[in-house]
């Protein structure tokens, strides 16, 4: 079993929950404040450790079994990302899925860090693209 922080389509009520087998809800929590947080091409979520000006990211962490962890969950991600070790709010550590180094080139990123979580940016993307209301 490994502990593995979510931070985004694979949450409860994500479209990619599935993915996790039935794995059991630890904690709902934050990433110690060393994080950039990242949308990649407005999808899905990735965090950049640094060293200054990082903030605490939104998330769940999960007791996942290694082999749903190595079948089901890597597979899934996409190949900006990859697998590593992050530091939670509490001081614990947890596996999390990390933009890779150099990310400078990927493209379609955007800095969501304000946001804090991926629910709050998907939101507010959701409010600034709806149409407008149109009234009689």
């Amino acid at each position: 079993m490994a502990l593995m922080f979510l931070n985004g389509g694979a949450m409860r009520g994500g479209p990619l929950h599935h993915l996790l087998a039935g794995a059991p809800l630890v904690a709902t929590t934050t990433t110690a404040a060393k994080y950039r947080f990242y949308a990649i091409g407005d999808v899905c979520p990735g965090l950049s450790p640094v060293a200054h000006g990082g903030a605490a990211i939104e998330g769940e962490v999960y007791d996942v079994h290694m082999d749903v962890l190595r079948d089901r969950l890597l597979p899934a991600e996409p190949p900006a990302l990859e697998l590593g070790v992050i530091e939670l709010a509490d001081g614990s550590s947890s596996f999390a899925m990390l933009l890779r180094r150099p990310h400078v080139s990927f493209s379609q990123l955007r800095d969501i860090t304000e946001f804090g979580s991926w629910d709050a940016f998907v939101s507010r993307e959701s409010t600034v693209d709806a149409p407008a209301e149109v009234t009689p």
